[in-house]
């Protein structure tokens, strides 16, 4: 049996003003080509489909079109759950004609699938809340899947009874998933759990930068992580979302995230993105193997002292979105940032950082027997942590003092 898990499509979401629907539509087809090409039995997708709860009918088209493409006209088990960033509701709209192409959307904790069988042989044998068993048509053994996707407090309380206790909600998921795993799960089976939760092993420490969006999601009673501890040892693999970097949790299981398929933020400038490829046998997982995925424009961020040096380099990635940090004395001239911005299309922001002047500077006193141009300046450095006005700024300054010069 292969499977492949992926997640944190966000499908509409803008890096500051600027989409990536069109690079989406490239990644999500390249997810698809390795579906193809690996001839996977099903594909889990860990939440966070679309960024937000109103998606754009853009945004709507191009899930489902991509889930329909995935699922090979009912012969490839999808299984997708909701994330912090999805509608629950919305999620599960459409799901009396997405099982019929073998498509299991879960948008609450604990939802109960129906049984249904596809024309392509993908069938749900056993049901339960938070549960499926499938039969998939290439495999002689089935694909147990625990699903819990993202819940919030209310959520949780409605829905798994959770109480107000950070261990009390460990405990809680912890006993929920237990019973699951001791009712149905076996190893005459795969057996897989999906959810999209902050998961970390205990005692280690977080895990690298993410974007605020991101941040740890469970705060329920002060909860800040489930612990790798919680999921059942009868489960041979735990496909995570939330995170956007490809991140191994623990090992015994596998419990990991697979990464965003783009990279969303400047935060993860530097990441490889990937899709997680697992091949299984009954009882066990044979391996799990990261994909990396090629398409989506890359994010840099570099910072320059040299305006000059600064467009050199822009050349040099002409096809990447950029966050540039500019370093001077001054204030970023708008002639510099004009050079920039016609230098390369996609830079995101451009930050001026100014150099810290000697605290001796700062607080000098000034010279009132100074030329008002003068007096400008002194005080502007007064004010400015000792930096110089620039040329354009003396400039007003001097057509001002004209004006009230040629008025008075």
């Amino acid at each position: 049996m292969k499977i492949l898990h992926t997640a944190d499509w966000h499908i509409g979401k803008k890096l500051d003003q600027y989409s990536r629907m069109e690079e989406q539509r490239l990644v999500l087809a390249e997810i698809c080509e390795i579906a193809e090409r690996e001839n996977v039995d099903a594909v889990i997708v860990a939440g966070d489909l679309f960024d937000n709860f109103n998606p754009s009918s853009e945004a709507t088209e191009l899930l489902y079109s991509t889930l329909h493409r995935l699922s090979a006209n009912g012969s490839r088990a999808v299984v997708a759950i909701a994330g912090n960033h999805d509608s629950p509701e919305r999620i599960q709209v459409p799901d009396a004609l997405a099982r019929v192409c073998g498509i299991i959307f879960v948008g609450f904790p604990n939802t109960e699938i129906r049984k249904f069988c596809t024309q392509g042989k993908v069938e749900i044998l056993h049901s339960d809340k938070g549960f499926i068993e499938l039969s998939l048509p290439s495999c002689d053994f089935p694909l147990r899947i625990i699903h819990t996707p993202y819940a919030n407090e209310q959520r949780l309380k409605t829905f798994l009874g959770a109480e107000d206790s950070e261990n009390a909600l460990r405990e809680h998921l912890q006993k929920h998933w237990q019973d699951l795993a001791d009712l149905y799960l076996d190893d005459r089976g795969f057996n897989l759990l999906v959810t999209h939760l902050y998961v970390m092993k205990k005692g280690d420490p977080s895990p690298e930068e993410e974007p605020d969006e991101e941040r740890p999601i469970l705060h329920i009673g002060g909860a800040q992580a489930i612990y790798t501890e919680n999921f059942p040892k009868q489960v041979h693999y735990v496909a995570l979302g939330h995170l956007h970097r490809y991140h191994s949790v623990d090992k015994n299981p596998p419990v990991v995230y697979s990464s965003s398929p783009l990279a969303y933020s400047f935060s993860e400038a530097n990441q490889t993105k990937q899709v997680v490829l697992l091949e299984a046998e009954p009882g066990r997982l044979v391996s799990y193997t990261p994909i990396e995925l090629k398409q989506g424009k890359k994010l840099r961020r570099k910072k320059f002292e040299s305006i000059d040096e600064a467009i050199s380099w822009l050349h040099e990635h002409a096809d990447d979105l950029i966050e540039l940090t500019i370093v001077s004395d001054n204030y970023l001239e708008a002639t510099d940032k004009k050079r920039l911005t016609e230098a390369h299309s996609g830079i995101i922001q451009i930050i001026p950082q100014i150099r810290r002047i000697n605290e001796t500077e700062q607080t000098a006193e000034i010279d009132l027997t100074l030329s008002m141009e003068k007096l400008f300046g002194e005080y502007f450095k007064s004010k400015n942590k000792g930096q110089e006005p620039s040329e354009g700024l003396m400039e007003v300054f001097r057509e001002v003092l004209g004006s009230a010069e040629e008025s008075g």
